[in-house]
């Protein structure tokens, strides 16, 4: 049997102070996350910033919790629900699916425990990036190896890395938004924002940015926009370095006050929605844009558990994994099915 371990981000366990904490230290504790030297960074950590802005964060993280816990967990683990049950249907007996998280529960180190226990002996890692960045694919893989140290008999180990240009993501992107414009109508603008990073990551080769531009530019030609109906931009900055630009935040204002009154927000940089897409863009984004004179800023939510992406994701991951055990076996498996 093969596992398939699909990885996100994380979240804390509640939206409240103390969960916070927890999740933040661990978070910003990852020197992939950032790469200032310990001795300067531990007393900043350590001190300021898992003193006050903890409870800044339960408030946000309140605002959009739902019923069944965090955005990003609930989302995350309907898209496992829907892999497994797809792959089911075509590969009885074949596959397993878990989730895990980088940071808080359930970690890496259970989820690769679980699909062992399952009988697991080849392990394909997933982590829910589109584009590739060290601060989150490569931490994945560092964390896959720090807990597989810990295992006398090791797995088969396959990982993905990106998928940002993909014809079938791109197809599902762009289905997506079609379909919120069919529903709602189309604004003046459609402003596409990915998660920032530092600016000294991409100067030391990360190749995220011109990643995201890629996406970028094949969504547009996919939606056939005209120059002056789109913007790129990059959203979440922390801290006082410089991250890559133009900044969500501040092209929100410029557009209000260039007579832009309406716009659409997409995030195709996260793959499930969460706090950084329902709360920074759709309530907070949302209440800059009005301040600085727009009218109407609506959020276009995330790809998460659409049955179009979960059968464009499984045509994006299948090769990765489908011939990994004997070709006889799957042929079986999908005549059986």
């Amino acid at each position: 049997m093969i596992g398939i371990l699909v990885v996100n981000l994380g979240t804390p366990d509640a939206p409240a102070a103390p969960a916070v904490r927890r999740y933040l230290r661990e978070f910003l504790s990852d020197t992939r996350v950032v790469e200032l030297p310990r001795i300067l960074w531990w007393p900043i950590l350590n001190g300021p910033i898992l003193l006050f802005r903890p409870a800044r964060s339960a408030r946000n993280y309140a605002s959009i919790w739902l019923p069944d816990g965090s955005p990003l967990m609930v989302y995350s683990q309907r898209q496992c629900d829907a892999l497994q049950a797809r792959w089911d249907q075509q590969f009885p007996g074949q596959v397993r699916v878990e989730l895990a998280m980088r940071y808080g529960k359930p970690s890496i180190a259970q989820g690769l425990a679980v699909l062992r226990d399952a009988g697991c002996r080849k392990i394909f890692v997933v982590p829910l990036y589109p584009q590739y960045a060290a601060a989150t694919t490569a931490s994945i893989f560092d964390a896959v190896g720090k807990a597989l140290r810990q295992w006398r008999e090791i797995p088969e180990i396959r990982m993905i890395r990106d998928w940002y240009e993909h014809p079938a993501y791109i197809h599902a992107l762009a289905d997506s938004i079609r379909a919120w414009w069919q529903e709602h109508g189309q604004a003046e603008r459609l402003l596409i924002s990915f998660h920032g990073l530092p600016e000294s990551g991409v100067a030391k080769g990360d190749p995220y940015r011109s990643q995201c531009e890629k996406t970028t530019a094949l969504l547009v030609k996919e939606l056939a926009l005209s120059d002056e109906q789109w913007v790129q931009t990059f959203q979440s900055r922390f801290g006082a370095a410089k991250w890559l630009q133009p900044y969500t935040d501040k092209t929100l204002v410029e557009l209000a006050h260039s007579g832009v009154f309406r716009i659409d927000v997409v995030c195709p940089g996260f793959s499930a929605d969460c706090v950084e897409t329902l709360q920074e863009i759709a309530l907070e984004g949302k209440e800059t844009f009005l301040q600085a004179g727009g009218q109407e800023l609506r959020y276009i939510p995330a790809l998460n558990d659409n049955p179009l992406w979960m059968a464009a994701f499984s045509q994006i991951l299948e090769p990765h994994w489908r011939h990994w055990e004997s070709s006889e076996n799957f042929a079986v498996s999908a005549q059986s099915g």
